[in-house]
């Protein structure tokens, strides 16, 4: 009788492929050998995962990958990313609609929907399944999270594409193999992971050291890491970005005082970071406004966290646009898509509304009016202009106040252990080549 240990490991030693065989050589001429190799490999598998870097053709794979399969195929991308991707679908011959709701639907084809309304959607209607911006799995515990889980059971084909899959921790990639139907989180985690709970470095799941190479080989048969071209063979031509360079402008704070203290000099915990954000609105909107007037004639993107920041900045900026959450998500798109035609100069919203998946290359400046502890949110945001196609270097100003500066260093170490973990996938993975041996 073998182990439960043994059991898990004979089970994902083989991840039988699951899908169809298509020949690099059919698939549509305008996506690049790369990426030819990329989607004929995830259409063999059946049920993959693209974790590729912004700017490098996410949308244009997946899309070429749902043209190949038969019957009803269903897109779920964020809400203001649906009509981009219905776009970018002209350009390989091929039409993808949006819906809001299963009535729409007429026949076969690919259909595109947000997150929002696909619980309305029943699975047994679709043959495939893109989940797109996928990192929205990465919570384990999250309602959104266990939805798709559970609603995509049914469906025998599906592939989960991001950048930023485990933006933070290995362990949140549990959820990108229990939606594609590999394992189960129990059973990873029983397998590669052990519990740093109440250790004094770090807390929760971590990896096993002597089964780090053995998860990326597993991640290896379902799932394909990429910062770039050449990390799987391609040329890196054409895809070298101009530059970026990030600024801190600092505001002086002068707000309240801690009793006991005779000036404030900790941002205290969520309260204490609301607070500070709040105390400082009317001098972060002022730099903001100067920073935009250096550059009149530039496309700005104003990132926000606060309503009233967006507002004021909407009335002191001349013809900005503010894109707020009460509008419709016809009016949303709309003026996304305007802003990356260049009919709007300044843009100004949420990272939560836009921050994921949109292409405005056309943009080179942009503003973080205040900063939270979000890097994917931070890093996203800045590849809505920082991707491949981008002509000029990348203008980033983040405004906060002095005391602010801790979120910052915050940011600074996670994006160092995220470019850490990336790296790590991409060399453990990869070196592998399963995805040449598929295809």
């Amino acid at each position: 009788m073998i182990s439960y240990h043994e059991f898990l490991k004979r089970k994902r030693d083989t991840e039988p492929p699951d899908g169809i065989d298509v020949p690099e050589g059919t698939l549509h001429p305008r996506l690049f050998d790369w990426q030819k190799r990329i989607v004929s490999w995830a259409l063999k598998v059946g049920r993959a995962a693209i974790w590729a870097d912004t700017g490098l053709g996410k949308t244009m794979m997946q899309l070429e990958w749902a043209r190949r399969f038969d019957g009803r195929r269903l897109v779920v991308a964020p809400l203001a990313v649906c009509e981009q991707t219905c776009r970018e679908a002209r350009k390989l011959d091929l039409t993808a609609t949006y819906v809001r709701t299963p009535d729409e639907i007429t026949g076969d084809g690919v259909w595109v929907t947000n997150y929002e309304r696909v619980e309305s959607f029943p699975a047994d209607m679709f043959n495939a399944v893109v989940l797109d911006e996928a990192s929205i799995l990465k919570q384990s515990t999250g309602k959104t999270r266990t939805m798709l889980i559970n609603h995509f059971k049914p469906v025998r084909h599906r592939l989960a594409c991001t950048a930023t899959p485990a933006p933070n921790d290995p362990e949140e990639l549990t959820s990108q193999a229990e939606f594609l139907g590999h394992s189960t989180r129990q059973e990873i985690l029983a397998t590669y992971f052990t519990n740093n709970l109440g250790a004094d470095k770090g807390s929760g799941w971590r990896l096993k050291g002597h089964g780090r190479t053995a998860f990326m080989r597993w991640l290896a048969q379902w799932a394909i890491a990429l910062r770039k071209p050449s990390d799987i063979g391609g040329s890196d031509a054409g895809f070298e970005l101009p530059g970026l360079h990030v600024d801190a402008d600092y505001v002086p704070y002068r707000g309240s005082v801690p009793d006991g203290q005779l000036f404030a000099s900790d941002i205290g915990g969520v309260g204490g970071r609301s607070r500070v954000r709040r105390e400082t609105l009317d001098a972060r909107v002022a730099k903001s406004v100067e920073l935009v007037n250096r550059h009149p004639d530039d496309q700005w993107i104003i990132w926000c966290g606060l309503n009233d920041e967006a507002d004021r900045l909407e009335k002191l900026i001349p013809g900005a646009v503010n894109v707020k959450g009460s509008m419709s998500a016809e009016d949303k798109a709309r003026a996304f898509l305007d802003f990356a035609d260049g009919n709007i100069r300044v843009l100004v919203t949420k990272a939560q509304m836009a921050a994921f998946g949109l292409n405005w290359q056309n943009c080179h400046r942009m503003i973080f009016c205040g900063i939270n502890d979000s890097w994917e949110s931070y890093y996203q945001s800045i590849r809505r202009c920082y991707r491949f196609g981008q002509r000029h270097v990348v203008d980033v100003h983040i405004v906060c106040s002095d005391l602010e500066s801790e979120i910052a260093a915050n940011i600074q170490r996670k994006e160092h252990e995220a470019t850490m973990l990336s790296a790590d996938l991409v060399a453990t993975m990869n070196e592998t080549r399963n995805y040449r041996k598929a295809a």
